[in-house]
Parts: structure tokens; sequence; C-alpha cells
């Protein structure tokens, strides 16, 4: 399957590109999913254990249920997203299903994963157009993907799996071959972000098995291995769910978002960003959350002074997810070494919060100084009409944003509009 688009600047304040999409159909109501029925034991691991019984507040949330298919080109909510002065956005690509992680080939391919869909796509730039193949499918929660020297890096449920000279194979890509199938298969939490580090190893999360656990010593942790999967260990525990990581360019330290626990409150815990300084720090969960919130059910006989605490919180329920650090020139000189987040959005909170893009700036010793928007607009009148999922920098220092509620992928550049069509 191929898609086609011709790259074009695209303005908030001009008219939509006529972007080619596969499927079309109109977004469904912003509904959260729907709950077991009443006195059904709920499946385990299910983001509903935990809810307040008897509180009408809380019997309304629960996880917000995406559109089963991509949105149509004229129904993409380019015209809606906001940017501060001086950026531009346009539609790189869309018309594929859940996108979710983001990684780019040294020949500029751009690979998108997919966590409710079985499908791995590539957007392939050549001969003045833009399109979009589907490289690997058939496959189980793939919504982890990265790149190292001409081979593209799987993650799914419970496995990775890596495609060899991928760039040469798009059109007639084989079936990936696996290299490490050591993961918990719990479904809570279990898609997984991966990443190729500054060690040239491959790092993989491995979340609680639900909302909040005491967990066994395979859970609640970031592993590392060598690319062909052996010598595996485990580098961070106390981690409940991490969808997004990346090093820091000078010190090459490693940052990390997490998602605090639901149901303690609708305004703690706040989510982490998170920075390993040493191989088997504990970072809390399900002891201790935002660096000073003794869990009310397992912070019993603990301190969190126990535990490594976040470099910076990201609100209550955002559910930050990828983040990359910016080491372009397009964007502002002040961008640079700051970290780009992508908010995708809370649903355990009756007035929602995140669904956005933010800039976290550090301070010289590595902790948050400030935290800014950069594209807000996915969140209106408190339902969702987008929702980002990754960000990645491209060759050129401009950044992509996916979004998995509209099966698509945008693009920033900072400058005059003619910088958007490069």
């Amino acid at each position: 399957m191929t898609i086609y688009f011709r790259p074009r600047s695209l303005l908030l304040a001009g008219a939509l590109i006529s972007v080619f999409t596969v499927g079309a159909a109109a977004q469904p109501a912003n509904a959260p999913a729907a709950p077991a029925p009443a006195g059904a034991p709920l499946p385990p691991g299910s983001p509903l254990i935990g809810r307040p019984a008897g509180n009408e507040a809380a019997a309304k949330l629960a996880p917000v249920a995406p559109p089963p298919i991509p949105a149509a080109a004229d129904k993409l909510p380019l015209a809606k997203l906001k940017v501060l002065a001086g950026f531009n956005i346009e539609v790189y690509a869309s018309g594929m299903a859940n996108a979710r992680s983001l990684a780019m080939s040294d020949k500029g391919t751009v690979f998108v994963g997919s966590r409710l869909v079985d499908k791995v796509y590539a957007i392939v730039n050549k001969d003045g157009k833009r399109t979009v193949k589907v490289v690997a499918s058939g496959l189980y929660r793939p919504n982890g993907v990265a790149f190292k020297d001409g081979t593209l890096y799987i993650a799914e449920l419970s496995k990775i799996s890596k495609i060899e000279m991928v760039d040469d194979v798009l059109d007639n890509p084989p079936k990936p071959t696996m290299i490490y199938d050591n993961l918990p298969k719990d479904e809570a939490h279990g898609w997984k972000f991966i990443a190729i580090g500054p060690d040239n190893k491959l790092y993989v999360p491995i979340g609680q098995p639900g909302n909040n656990v005491l967990h066994d010593d395979a859970h609640g942790q970031i592993r590392r291995m060598n690319l062909d999967g052996s010598g595996a260990e485990v580098i961070a525990r106390g981690v409940r769910n991490t969808v997004g990581f990346d090093w820091h360019p000078e010190n090459k330290q490693l940052y990390f978002t997490d998602n605090g626990r639901d149901w303690a409150s609708e305004d703690v815990p706040e989510d982490e960003l998170n920075r390993v300084t040493k191989v088997g720090e504990h970072f809390g969960s399900p002891y201790c959350y935002q660096g000073n919130f003794p869990d009310p059910e397992f912070g019993w006989g603990h301190s969190c002074s126990e535990f490594t605490a976040p470099v910076g919180l990201m609100g209550p329920h955002t559910a930050v997810l990828g983040m990359r650090f910016y080491t372009g020139n397009m964007l502002p000189k002040s961008y640079k070494n700051s970290i780009i987040v992508a908010r995708h959005g809370s649903w355990n909170r009756s007035k929602k919060v995140g669904g956005d893009v933010v800039v976290v700036k550090l301070n010289k010793d590595g902790t948050v100084k400030s935290m800014e928007p950069l594209i807000t607009g996915f969140l209106e009148n408190n339902s969702y009409i987008g929702r980002p999922v990754d960000v990645l920098q491209m060759k050129d220092g401009s950044l992509l944003v996916s979004d998995d509620w509209n099966g698509a992928v945008y693009r920033i550049t900072y400058g005059k509009a003619n910088m958007a069509s490069k």
C-alpha cells in the first residue's frame, strides 16, 4: 500500500494542503471507553482497577477510545492547532492508522510505529513526492521503532525484531527477524518505546503490569542490550510507564518521561521527567511518585528520600510520552539542548490537561528550568481533536510530531513560510 504526497508549505493562516490518504471517516464522539458491565470482574491490568467506588465524578472517567481509522485529509485539525509566533505547521503525512513512535533512517525515511494496529509505516521522500508504505504488518502492538546502520528495530508487546538494509527493501520488505523475546506479555503498559543510545545499545522499558501494583523483578524498569539482543541488563527500576526517552547531547545522561499512577486524586501525582545518573537507580514507583508523594497503598514503611526524585514535574495525568533533545539550528537559539515533549493528554481527570507539545528548558545542573507551550489546540472543549505521541528532529532542524488520534504526522518549522517546503 502506498500513499502519495507532494510537499508544500502549510501555514495556520493559509489553506490546507490536499493530502491523499487511505481511509476516510467522520470522527466519533470523544467518549470514554465503555466500562465493564456492573458486577463483572475487571480483567487483570485494567486501568479501571482502583477507581473509587460510589464516586459519581470518578465513575465518568475511563480511557478515551481513539477513532478506528485515520482521519480523512479534509478532517485533519490543522487549522485549529496553534504554534508560537514565527513557527509554521504543515501535514507531513497522513493515512497511517494509530501513528505513534518515530524514527528516521540515514536516507531520511521516517518510520512510524503503531499500538492498536499491526503495522509499521515508512514515509519516503523521493523525486518530489512523499509516499507512505507499509514496511511490516501482522505484528502485535509494534509501538517502538529505532534505526541504526541501515537496520530498523521494531518492538512489539513481548519481543524485538529487526529488518536489515531496510531502505533497500521498502517495496518488498521481508518478515522482521526476532532478536529478543525475553519480555513479559502483560497488556497493561505492554507497548514499548525503544531507542539506541550513544553507547550503541538498544534500550527498552517494561512498565508496571497495571495502574499501581507490587510487581516482580521483570517489570517497572528500563533495560539495555546489545544490538543483537545479547547482554541484556536492567539500568533503572521504579519506572511505572515510560513511552519516551533520549540522551543529553553533552553529558549523555538518559532522560525519560514517566506516567504517574491513576485514581489517587485528580491533581496528584504529576507525571515526571527523570534522569538516570548511574546504573541501578530506583525512581520510586509504586512506593513514591513525583518525588514527594508517598503512595497511599504501598508507601507505608518507605520514605520518598529512598528514591531518585524527578528533575521536573510535567502536570497531573498529562500522559507525557515522546521526547527528544533539540540539537538543530532551525529553531531559535534558546531551544538548543532543550527537550521537546509530547503530552498525549489526560483521561483520569474531569478537566483534561495536556494534549500539547511543550519545550522543557534545563538549568545548568540538569533540572527543569521552565516548560513552555510549542503546539496547542489538540484539546478543545474538554475533548480531543488530536493527540500528540512522539517527536523527531529532522536533518534540517525541523520537527515531526505524530498524532495517533488522526493517524497523521505534522512538521514544524521556524522562519519564513518557504522553509516549510524544504
